[in-house]
């Protein structure tokens, strides 16, 4: 894989999302925040399969970390989980989805705060493109999903601690916290 350097960022590669080099949460205590975006549908896989990518590999992580986040600033190291929109952490849902994303938010939510990791989660709904690229819109699958056009900004902030009281983002929400601020940002 060739990717480029930079001074910004560090890229590790990792060929197993349940074996992670024993450095790692050393090396990643030097940063603030983590954005996990992993993920696919859970079209087509096993209950077996959608729990390992959505549960197991997202737990793992965050338990690889617990007790390595101690920051210099002493600020919480924040975990950004995408969700999806329709999440159940009651576990009750008729939906593979809803049921392991809900499950999977309720673990993270319930990772002792003795660990350092403040989880925020975000459930942004259906992706699609942004108004920028009309062709990419014409198999949206819904006529009610709402664009969610600042995704990447609105994790971005919320990585830099910005929204820290709350913990849960439905698109609702994050499309009236971005659109605020973004009023906020035209006023000064």
């Amino acid at each position: 894989m060739d990717i480029p350097e930079n001074d910004k960022t560090k890229v590790i590669v990792l060929k197993d999302f349940l074996d992670y080099p024993s450095d790692l949460p050393a090396r990643l205590a030097e940063h603030d925040a983590c954005v996990w975006a992993l993920g696919k549908s859970s079209v087509g896989l096993s209950e077996e399969e959608y729990t390992r990518i959505t549960y197991d590999y997202t737990m793992h992580f965050v338990s690889s970390l617990q007790g390595g986040t101690k920051n210099k600033t002493g600020e919480p190291f924040r975990f950004i989980f995408i969700s999806g929109e329709g999440a159940d952490p009651s576990g009750k849902s008729n939906l593979k989805f809803a049921r392991i994303k809900g499950r999977t938010e309720k673990a993270l939510f319930d990772v002792p705060s003795s660990s350092n990791i403040k989880t925020s989660v975000m459930r942004p709904a259906y992706f699609f493109p942004s108004k920028d690229h009309p062709s990419d819109r014409e198999n949206i699958r819904s006529p009610t999903a709402r664009a969610m056009d600042y995704l990447g900004l609105f994790a971005v902030e919320a990585a830099k601690g910005r929204w820290s009281d709350d913990k849960l983002f439905p698109n609702s929400k994050m499309r009236e916290l971005i659109k605020a601020s973004r009023t906020l940002g035209n006023q000064q």
